[in-house]
Order: C-alpha cells, then sequence, then structure tokens
C-alpha cells in the first residue's frame, strides 16, 4: 500500500533515485492539504480515510514512509528494469490524473447507499453449522451488483452522488478493497492477534488464539449464542466489498446480534427492519436523536423476546441511543455502547458520575426479576491486561484511573461477572485497534467489548469468546455461549 501512495504522488518519479529524494520533501506538504484534498488522496491510495486531520497526516506519513523505503530497495535491485516499466508508469499516471480529477467532484459518501438497497444486511434463520473452510463465496446481492457498476463505469440512480453537509462528508469512510479468502470476510491476511503484542507483559500471559481456545457447542444442551460488534457505522460495513452478514449467520449461527455505533437515523432504520429475510424478523433499534448519524444500538434476534425496552429510562441519559434491551424467557439481555470520555476528558466526569452509575443501577433493578447479560462496547480497558501499552495511556480515554474504577466499582463489585477475563484469566485478547499507525497489523489494541453477566448465571456460561479474525469496524465482534 505504501509503494502505491508514493507512486501516486510523484508517479512520473518515482522510477529514480531523485524522484524518491524529491518524494521525501513532500512529506511536509501533508500539513498544507485541506482534508477534502487528504481524503480523496487516501482513497486513491487504498487507505481508509478516518479520523481527524491529524489522524490523516499521520496515515499518509506512514505508508508514505513505508513506499519510499520499499521503493529505493527495489531500485537498487531491479537497475535497469526500472527505467523499462517508466513508459508505462508514465501512462498509467495519466489515466490516474484523470480519474483523480473525475473523483475529486464525485466524493462519495455513505448517503450515496439507498437505504433501499440494504439487503445486504442478509440474515437467514435457519442457518446449518458450516465448517470456516466451507465458505468461499461472500457476496452478497448489492455488493456484487455495486462492483459490477463500478467496473463499467455507470452508476445506478440511488449510487449518484448528492449534496451532503460537512459533518455527514466527515463520517463518510471507504475501506481498502482486500482479496477474501475463507468465511465471512474481509478477513486479514495473517494472524496477528497470535502474537502477544504488550509492552509489559507478565509470566505466564499467552496471546488469544480462536482457533485453539474457542469451545465447540454443547453437545445435546439447550444453549443460546449471542454476538456482540462495534460496526462503526453500519452503513460503511455494507458497504465494505466482500463483507456479508448472510455469511456472518452461517459461520457463526446465532441467535442474537447486538449492535453498537449503527449511526442511523430512525428512518433508516425503518427500512433495515425491512431488509431482514426470515428467521431474524425480530429487530429493534434506537438512534441519536441530538446528533444525527452518530452512535445508535441495535439487537437483531430470531427468538421473539418478551418485552423490549429503549434507553435507562432517563432522559439525561437517553438521546443519545445507546441502550437496547430486550427479555428473554430466562434472562435480559442489554446492548450497550457506553460513552467515550472523548478527548482531552471533557466527558470523563459525566461518564464515571453519572453514566456508569445509571447503568448500573438500571441492571441491577432488572436483575431483580432475572438474570441480566450486559454486552457492547463498554468504553474501558479494566485491567494492564487488557491494554496494550498501559503505562503510555493512562491519561487516555478508556484507561483512565477513573474509568477503571468506576468499572470495577459499579460493575464487577456490583454482582458481574467479565465473562472473557473469568475464562482466560492469563489471556491478552484485544477487540479494538485504533486506525492510526495501523493497530491491527501489529495487534497493538485494546479490550473494550464485553459480555458481562449476573453471577447467578456465570457457571452457565459454556464460552466467551473474540472473533479478531473479522475485519470491518475498528471493533471486532465478541461472542457468549450460554447453557439455558
Amino acid at each position: 500500500m505504501g509503494v502505491n501512495l508514493a507512486m501516486d504522488i510523484k508517479v512520473d518519479k518515482m522510477e529514480s533515485h531523485e524522484g524518491v529524494q524529491e518524494a521525501e520533501k513532500d512529506l511536509k506538504s501533508f500539513e498544507t492539504m485541506t482534508v477534502q484534498e487528504l481524503r480523496v488522496l487516501m482513497r486513491k491510495a487504498g487507505i481508509p480515510p478516518r479520523g481527524r486531520k491529524q489522524d490523516l497526516v499521520s496515515a499518509l506519513k506512514h505508508s508514505m514512509e513505508s513506499g519510499l523505503g520499499q521503493s529505493s530497495q527495489r531500485l537498487e535491485t531491479e537497475g535497469n528494469a526500472a527505467s523499462m516499466m517508466e513508459t508505462g508508469h508514465h501512462k498509467r499516471a495519466t489515466q490516474n490524473r484523470k480519474v483523480k480529477n473525475s473523483s475529486a467532484r464525485e466524493t462519495r459518501t455513505l448517503s450515496h447507499l439507498s437505504v433501499d438497497n440494504v439487503e445486504s444486511l442478509e440474515i437467514i434463520s435457519e442457518v446449518s453449522r458450516t465448517h470456516e473452510d466451507d465458505s468461499h463465496v461472500v457476496l452478497t446481492k448489492n455488493a456484487s451488483t455495486t462492483r459490477r457498476k463500478e467496473k463499467t463505469g455507470s452508476m445506478s440512480t440511488d449510487m449518484k452522488p448528492t449534496k451532503v453537509s460537512y459533518k455527514r462528508k466527515a463520517a463518510a469512510r471507504e475501506y481498502e478493497r482486500v482479496e477474501v479468502a475463507n468465511g465471512v470476510g474481509p478477513f486479514m491476511n495473517e494472524q496477528p492477534w497470535t502474537v502477544l503484542a504488550h509492552k509489559k507483559p507478565q509470566e505466564g500471559w499467552v496471546a488469544y488464539n480462536p482457533s485453539t481456545m474457542r469451545l465447540p457447542p454443547p453437545d445435546g444442551t439447550k444453549h443460546v449464542k449471542i454476538l456482540s460488534w462495534n460496526v462503526n457505522g453500519l452503513r460503511a460495513l455494507l458497504k465494505l466489498e466482500g463483507f456479508s452478514a448472510l455469511q456472518l449467520a452461517q459461520k457463526e449461527n446465532f441467535d442474537v446480534l447486538c449492535l453498537q455505533e449503527t449511526k442511523l437515523q430512525e428512518k433508516d432504520a425503518e427500512k433495515f427492519k425491512q431488509s431482514l429475510i426470515d428467521g431474524y424478523e425480530n429487530s429493534f433499534w434506537t438512534c441519536s436523536s441530538s446528533k444525527l448519524g452518530y452512535s445508535g444500538t441495535a439487537i437483531i434476534s430470531r427468538i421473539k423476546p418478551l418485552f423490549v425496552k429503549y434507553g435507562l429510562g432517563l432522559p439525561d441519559h437517553d438521546h443519545e441511543g445507546r441502550v437496547v434491551t430486550v427479555e428473554f424467557d430466562t434472562f435480559f439481555l442489554i446492548s450497550s455502547y457506553v460513552p467515550n470520555s472523548g478527548e482531552g476528558l471533557k466527558r470523563l466526569t459525566y461518564r464515571i458520575e453519572q453514566w456508569d452509575p445509571s447503568l448500573s443501577n438500571y441492571a441491577k433493578e432488572l436483575e431483580k426479576f432475572k438474570p441480566v447479560i450486559l454486552t457492547g462496547d463498554l468504553n474501558c480497558a479494566h485491567q494492564e491486561i487488557d491494554i496494550h501499552n498501559p503505562s503510555g495511556n493512562r491519561r487516555s480515554a478508556g484507561f483512565t484511573d477513573e474509568e477503571r474504577t468506576s468499572f470495577r466499582t459499579n460493575f464487577l463489585a456490583n454482582g458481574f461477572v467479565d465473562t472473557f477475563r473469568r475464562q482466560h484469566p492469563g489471556v491478552v485478547g484485544y477487540t479494538y485497534w485504533g486506525y492510526r499507525h495501523g493497530g491491527r497489523k501489529t495487534n497493538k489494541g485494546w479490550r473494550l467489548d464485553y459480555f458481562l453477566v449476573s453471577d447467578s448465571i456465570a457457571d452457565k456460561v459454556h464460552d466467551s469468546y473474540i472473533l479478531p479474525e473479522i475485519d470491518g469496524s475498528d471493533h471486532c465482534p465478541i461472542g457468549l455461549t450460554l447453557k439455558l
């Protein structure tokens, strides 16, 4: 990817040592570019354009520096072969400029995906248990249709660019197109999660490896299988080439799927409900009313619940669409997206003094009637084992002493069990990797996503696991198998 970026910037000169030296000087030019220019450049280079301007600049510089290093080495070894390719590169560069000029005028955003096309969220009811190696085709109807139109240069009415607000443009994201091997996709080409990546590893710690640590379903025992995933924008996930919710359902055979950070509006959620096929027709969505296209949670189930509730029942907390609760025969299930303390920890006080106690009290009230399962992005790496670099993040949102103490006091010391840590006390397993500096490729992550259960049903947990191989978001899904 880094080489491609270098060629995009200095495509006419990268085949010489002088071109490499000149391109190195252009690293500083990123600072002067607008956010829009940076995003266009990153899409062209196949880099996800995520984050603020400084995040974009950092990602470009990292990729550029990597590309320059590889280009220099290639020039030294290939010699005259590089000059022989110059004419071909020049022709491609001319074509690339034309495409770039066109794409600059027609910047893609998430709003270009018509909600009428959300058949990509195809989830089936009666799915057979399928081995990972049996899943090879991962194209949904709309995904394949979109790609055919892109290849032919045509664009449907639904995909036609429209004017959108700056905030919507800032929220848009494109993903690197990758080759999909087995299963859901897009899968990582390697398995970095199997490497113990930690700044201060303790004796006995090992990296989480789902291929060896996940347990098979309990034979002859009735059970329920729940998945939870912060998708960081459901529209963007479904637009990602290679991703198929249908394949995810076939591979994991889950009964319930909890989503966080869907970033949908109410009108969009209603249309998503209509797109779910038989079997998972029970879906419940809550969206932010104070800030459109922000936050949002959902529960999709093939089991019809007895009761559904949106929010905590507290106006001060319920305007951001952060909680959905369903009641089943033997337990309550809460899908929650806990507020991030934010840049500069501006929401830290709200988080630890208001939100955490309110969520805890709400769960304890439900627990008076039935056991509770609380899942989602709880935005806290509780212990040092749950974060790659604990020393360097003492004042980072999600790992402050205040947040960790609040997490322990309001949940773990209040009758709830961290199922993954209970099952894997010395295992380093992350569920979140920041886009900056390519954290996922080096497994420099955080464990922010949890299944917390009432102590009364902790012994019924058959397996609590992580699915780090599933890409498409800065978080990966987590799962829980509970015996009934």
